[in-house]
This record gives C-alpha cells, sequence and structure tokens, in this order.
C-alpha cells in the first residue's frame, strides 16, 4: 500500500466550546496521509486512476467550513469518515492543529488513524 499525503492543509473555520472561540473563524491545519495503490496511476499517468489529492482538500474544506464541530475530535471522525466513505481510502491518519487554542504560541490538536492498510 502507498500512502499520498497532504501536509499544512489551513482551513479557516469556527470551532470550540468557548463563547469567545465562537465569535470569529480561526485557522485549523490538517495533515493528512492517505493508503492508495499508485500503480495503475503511475503506468497510466492519468488522473482517474490516481487519488486526486485536490479534490481530497476541497472536500476536506468543505466538510470542516460546513458542518461546524464544537470539538476537533468530532471533526475528525467526520473528515474520517468522509475520505473512507467518499474516496474509498482504506486508511488515513489524520492529524488536526488548532493553534494558540490555549495561549500564544501553544498547539494543540489531535491525531486519529481509521481503517487498514492491509491489501484486501
Amino acid at each position: 500500500m502507498d500512502t499520498v499525503f497532504i501536509r499544512g492543509l489551513r482551513v479557516d473555520t469556527v470551532i470550540g466550546i468557548h463563547d469567545w472561540e465562537k465569535a470569529q473563524p480561526r485557522p485549523l491545519i490538517l495533515d493528512l496521509e492517505l493508503a492508495t495503490d499508485a500503480a495503475r496511476a503511475a503506468a497510466t499517468d492519468h488522473i482517474d486512476d490516481a487519488l486526486d489529492y485536490d479534490a481530497v482538500a476541497r472536500r476536506i474544506r468543505r466538510e470542516v467550513t460546513d458542518n461546524r464541530a464544537e470539538l476537533i475530535e468530532t471533526l475528525a471522525e467526520r473528515c474520517a469518515a468522509v475520505l473512507r466513505e467518499e474516496f474509498g481510502i482504506p486508511w488515513v491518519r489524520l492529524r488536526i492543529n488548532k493553534p494558540g487554542a490555549i495561549g500564544v504560541g501553544i498547539d494543540v490538536g489531535i491525531e486519529i488513524e481509521r481503517g487498514s492498510r492491509q491489501n484486501d
């Protein structure tokens, strides 16, 4: 199994449990690792045979901004489900960083891993 990665995907959204967090959008930084079989895409050199990381990034941006969550744990689960269900990705590792969430220069976040990297 091969891995496509997207690192540093910035999405501005409203997220948090405190009133001050809900007052205005703030950045989230997402890092994704996505299992794929790159052999066919390499052989054909055609996007239809590849995991389209632009489409993935656009869909994740839409999920983050359109389906507001209070907790990054909820958001991470939703994003992982979208990736696995809509793109057929068998395994995903997703990290969400919420910069400055508990003070200037202090980042917090979550990293989840869903699915299996094994070829079926």
